[in-house]
């Protein structure tokens, strides 16, 4: 990591051809599959609604001591649609890292079949991505730099699509999903060019109650995510008490170790995570960790034609 932050975000945006890394990450991935994967919409037989607010790398400050530490805000809403034969979702995302701001809207559909020992969701979402830079916060390297002109707040609005496909049987689930398929192009200011970076998703988990305590269900999870330019791997394990209170503990590779604490009242689950991080931005003192509050609400719908059981309120 480089000694002023702002120095880090310049070095992003120094190239006519802006290249970004990994879409907005979340350590309650087990919990948000509807957000990375749009087969997964109506899966659950129930109206879902899950709430993220993350506060990733506290502490990180640019040369004027200003936050340039990334928040993220998502809301993603679900329910099956008997008619449809399927599900439908929407999704809600506010991000911010440094002087770059989005703001995005998805709209999905995905079609449900019945197979031999589980059930698959196949799913088609449209998003529409507002995102915007702060020419004017910048301090170029090299004077007059023409990559960094530009008024004090220029946006341009993106629109792609994404696909994927989710399976499950009993307790144990996977799915395969791939976001911003058309790679869309837009420029930014006077000569800065921002392209959306195809990412893929493969995850995959299964719960199993511990033989000698029933009581005690245990849910390893893993969730790999990449933009065929880098691989990120999150690997996770919660145990749950009674379905109603759980913890766990996940790995991200080179980034983090996290800590997870949760309760479910009811319909409604709370869960929080405190990454600790082990990357270069952690080690040398320029973060005190990432925090992430986690709100999800279902609700079961007794409608014709749903026949697979709500199984949870979560998907571990």
């Amino acid at each position: 990591m480089i000694k002023k932050a702002s120095t880090l975000i310049i070095s992003i945006f120094v190239c006519v051809n802006i290249w970004p890394q990994q879409n907005a990450q979340f350590s309650h991935n087990m919990f948000n599959i509807m957000d990375f994967n749009p087969g997964y919409a109506g899966m659950r037989g129930a109206i879902c609604a899950t709430a993220l607010a993350r506060h990733q790398w506290v502490g990180l400050m640019d040369n004027q001591d200003s936050r340039v530490n990334p928040q993220t805000y998502s809301l993603n809403v679900d329910s099956p649609v008997p008619f449809l034969r399927g599900g439908l979702s929407l999704g809600f995302l506010q991000d911010e890292l440094g002087y770059e701001s989005n703001i995005g809207v998805k709209l999905g559909y995905a079609y449900h079949q019945t197979l031999d020992y589980g059930d698959l969701g196949i799913g088609f979402q449209a998003g529409f991505l507002d995102k915007s830079l702060d020419f004017s916060q910048f301090d170029p390297i090299t004077p007059n730099d023409p990559t960094l002109a530009g008024g004090s707040d220029e946006s341009a609005m993106f629109i792609d699509f994404a696909l994927g496909a989710f399976y499950e049987m009993d307790d144990l689930w996977g799915g395969l999903s791939f976001s911003q398929m058309y790679q869309t192009s837009r420029e930014i200011g006077e000569n800065a060019e921002y392209e959306l970076k195809r990412h893929a998703y493969l995850s995959g988990g299964y719960s199993f109650p511990i033989p000698e305590n029933p009581d005690f269900t245990i849910s390893p999870s893993t969730l790999i995510k990449t933009d065929l330019n880098s691989i990120q791997l999150d690997i996770n394990t919660i145990v749950t008490y009674d379905e109603r209170i759980w913890g766990g503990l996940s790995y991200r590779h080179q980034d983090a170790f996290v800590v997870l604490l949760g309760l479910n009242i009811d319909e409604i689950s709370i869960g929080y995570s405190y990454d600790i991080t082990t990357s270069l931005i952690g080690r040398h003192g320029r973060s005190y960790g990432s925090h992430e509050l986690m709100v999800q609400y279902c609700f079961d719908l007794e409608l014709e034609g749903i026949t697979r059981p709500h199984r949870t309120t979560r998907h571990l």
